[in-house]
């Protein structure tokens, strides 16, 4: 008897790293929005068991924001529409993202309250995990991969 080869087996039986790569298309106007926070939805563009890594699209209303957090992997935003207060926003020492910026948010970067004063669209992807922060700097909650994929089965909204 001889082993089998990867040439030999069928495509579905090769373990992931013996697949060749392929591209990902996603055809974002049928992902669903979902609840994230408070006045801000999202659509899972992509989640990464590989490398932690998650993509989403985040929809917010106007006076929305994102609690204080910890970037446990770097993270990188585009803004499509609308404005974005980071860590008060450029006249308190942070930045103003409008549309048509870019942003990359180092390793370990603490941003207090994330604000939206206006309804804003921007692709956000970070590669890694999420710390939120209560008001004492202990950990409320860590969102990773894992919970993006599950919280995108969640129920849809408008």
């Amino acid at each position: 008897m001889t082993a089998a080869t990867a040439a030999d087996l069928p495509a579905s039986d090769l373990p992931p790293s013996d697949l060749p790569p392929s591209d990902l298309h996603v055809a974002a106007s049928k992902v669903p929005w979902r609840a994230f926070f408070p006045g801000v939805d999202f659509k899972l563009l992509r989640a990464s068991a590989e490398t932690g890594t998650f993509t989403l699209l985040l929809r917010t209303l106007a006076g929305a924001s994102l609690p204080r957090h910890r970037h446990l992997g770097a993270g990188e935003y585009y803004m499509v529409s609308g404005k974005m207060l980071v860590r008060g926003g450029k006249e308190h020492g942070g930045i103003t993202a409008v549309a048509g910026d870019w942003g990359y948010e180092p390793l370990s970067v603490i941003h207090d309250s994330t604000e939206f004063p206006e309804a804003s669209l921007l692709l956000f992807t970070n590669h890694g995990p999420i710390q939120f922060l209560d008001d004492q700097g202990n950990t409320a909650a860590i969102l990773d991969w894992q919970q993006v994929q599950a919280m995108a089965q969640g129920p849809v909204v408008e």
